[in-house]
């Protein structure tokens, strides 16, 4: 297939606007499904993770033909804490379709996933999606979007923008609303005419930048990317270039993998242009140039943000370890930290000064949530310390400084004081506040992601849970001191065996309980939130005494407020510095580092010391 009947194009956008949808209805409407083919909806999401929570975390790849032109289609996440995703794949495209809600308009990530494709050059076609909601705002968010594309200084090429609106779950798409709504034709022609064919060079020597990789069971590593220069046939020996110009390895393409829909299939030969996998090689990772035996060093690459969150990952040390979990060792943790940093370039995983710890840096609390629910369901066990924030010393000034992020809260207008008022105390600063419709108000802060931390729980309880907030890493400022955390104290189990009823009954008074009847607990770890600013040890194991008199069925009258459960990224969102969370297969847990009580007192006399 020659070079321009190829389009290479990104859906990006931000998360929940509709990307994958929109590419399942291109699907459908190109012919890629069998008349007969049974269809999941959100094809491409097809991690568990991916379908539980609604988002996607992994780019992927499809393919559809129209008018004879091969359209390689790439979803990317819309989660800012996978943005590495975003920024590799803008290396393999020649377009982009930037989807917006016709409701919501413009947030933060919205600008986030732009700002790369105009960095890159790239020409995006602005759609505005989900035409069909009933509050929908077509023209005010058409005007948003040239003010976006202004403010983040766009050439006079990339303003002229086309723009389609759109239903995705619907699957049409206009130039005019009040134009027949039939299919998603117009978008597919948009495409053909506005985005470039590749301008490569066939002739030259055989190139391409992996952007992602994968472990398949029967291929071993699978590396995707564009083809830069040239073309390659199997079984061609290729030598994989570092950035820095050294070589990796030496070897063979044993396959080579054309999409078409949502498959991989195997072809002989690929040209300059067009988007393939590539197997056969052993240590080949992103970002590195697979090229013939003739090319003369790596070809250029995208440098990747730095992380800006970091999180120590240890071995469960606790009394109930290796009791639900079949990984424990700390070899094989880091074994699979370091596996994971070769295929997600957005995190990075060092050695930590602690023995059988792990320090892993990435993108936000998100993403490396997601890398701990994955390592929980592959039967790890492990403990996390509280996120830190990475800083930098100023080349300049010499001064610390921290990340800080843009925050734009959607509030109900009675919640927006109660709102403003925490996050002054976070260290957040207002710079826009308006009314977003609805009796809602738009809310911006600038704020340091040290504030963020263990703040998205008490949001939602503060504004009833109909509070919407988003983020996005906005640079490095100026070191804000400290910043006030969590304010309750902990109840922490003074003894170990299972909690009991008529136990807990009588401790409910002294905060909020994270543990039911029945559950195993031992000393140190935390049993819930007490309702004053110290810690206090606990008995939750204590039975009622029975005597000639008192009779243990009396104990079926006691009621027990549902205890508090949290999710992953609550429970790492709300422990302290001396506090761990115990991850395995079936529990998370809340504990203190110290679980000795004499050593939490020496620990905490050390630290008052120090400070």
């Amino acid at each position: 297939m020659s070079a321009p009947k190829i389009r290479n194009v990104a859906i990006i956008a931000h998360v929940d606007h509709g990307k994958t949808t929109l590419v399942d209805q291109l699907l459908k409407q190109s012919g890629a499904y069998a008349a007969h083919q049974a269809v999941t909806e959100r094809a491409l999401d097809r991690n568990d993770l991916e379908k539980e929570r609604g988002i996607t975390i992994l780019a992927k790849v499809a393919s559809v033909v129209w008018n004879d032109v091969r359209i390689n289609i790439v979803d990317t996440p819309g989660h800012a804490d996978f943005g590495g995703e975003v920024e590799r794949i803008l290396n393999m495209v020649d377009g982009a379709v930037i989807l917006v809600d016709a409701a919501e308009g413009v947030l933060p990530q919205t600008k986030f996933v732009l700002g790369k494709a105009l960095a890159r050059g790239l020409k995006p076609i602005v759609v505005v999606n989900k035409i069909d909601r009933g509050d929908a705002r077509p023209d005010d968010v058409h005007n948003e979007m040239f003010d976006l594309f202004a403010a983040l200084d766009a050439n006079e090429e990339q303003l002229d923008f086309p723009m389609l609106f759109a239903s995705g779950r619907q699957g049409w798409a206009v130039k005019d609303l009040a134009d027949p709504r039939e299919s998603l034709t117009p978008l597919f022609d948009l495409i053909l005419s506005h985005v470039a064919a590749p301008n490569l060079n066939v002739d030259a020597p055989f190139g391409m930048v992996a952007s992602i990789l994968e472990s398949d069971t029967f291929l071993g590593r699978v590396l995707t990317g564009r083809v830069e220069q040239g073309r390659a046939t199997v079984n061609m020996p290729v030598k994989v270039y570092r950035l820095d110009g050294t070589v990796v390895e030496t070897g063979r393409l044993t396959k080579l993998l054309s999409f078409r829909g949502l498959d991989r299939v195997s072809v002989d030969e690929v040209s300059a242009g067009d988007i393939i996998a590539v197997a056969g090689l052993t240590d080949a990772t992103i970002p590195h140039t697979i090229g013939s035996m003739d090319l003369q060093g790596p070809l250029p690459a995208t440098p990747i943000d730095p992380p800006t969150l970091s999180m120590t990952f240890r071995i469960n040390d606790s009394p109930l370890a290796g009791r639900e979990g079949k990984k424990v060792t700390s070899r094989q943790i880091r074994d699979r930290l370091y596996r994971e940093a070769e295929g997600n370039v957005a995190i990075m995983v060092a050695d930590s000064s602690e023995t059988d710890a792990f320090e892993v840096s990435g993108r936000g609390e998100l993403q490396l949530g997601v890398l701990i629910e994955q390592m929980r369901r592959e039967g790890f066990e492990l403990t996390i310390g509280r996120p830190r924030v990475l800083t930098r010393t100023n080349e300049e000034t010499g001064e610390r400084e921290e990340p800080y992020e843009e925050c734009l809260i959607d509030v109900d207008e009675p919640y927006a004081g109660a709102v403003v008022d925490k996050m002054s105390r976070r260290k957040g600063e207002l710079s826009d506040i308006r009314p977003s419709g609805g009796g809602k108000q738009r809310l911006t802060f600038r704020i340091p992601s040290r504030g963020l931390i263990g703040y998205h729980g008490e949001f939602l309880t503060d504004t009833r849970g109909t509070g919407v907030m988003n983020r996005l890493f906005a640079g490095y400022g100026p070191w804000k001191g400290k910043i006030e955390g969590r304010r309750n104290g902990a109840l922490i189990s003074s003894e170990d065996g299972e909690a009991v009823q008529y136990s807990l009954f009588a401790l409910q008074d002294r905060g909020t309980l994270f543990v039911s009847p029945g559950e195993k607990v031992y000393v140190g770890m935390i049993l819930g939130e007490h309702s004053r600013e110290n810690d206090l040890d606990i008995n939750p194991v204590r039975e009622k005494k029975l005597t000639n008199i008192r009779a243990a069925g009396k104990d079926e009258a006691l009621l027990l407020v549902p205890p508090r459960k949290m999710t992953l990224e609550q429970a790492i969102a709300y422990v302290e510095d001396d506090e761990l969370v115990e991850v395995t297969p079936s529990a998370v847990r809340l504990r203190k580092k110290h679980l000795d009580p004499n050593a939490r007192k020496r620990a905490d006399r050390a630290s008052g010391d120090a400070a």
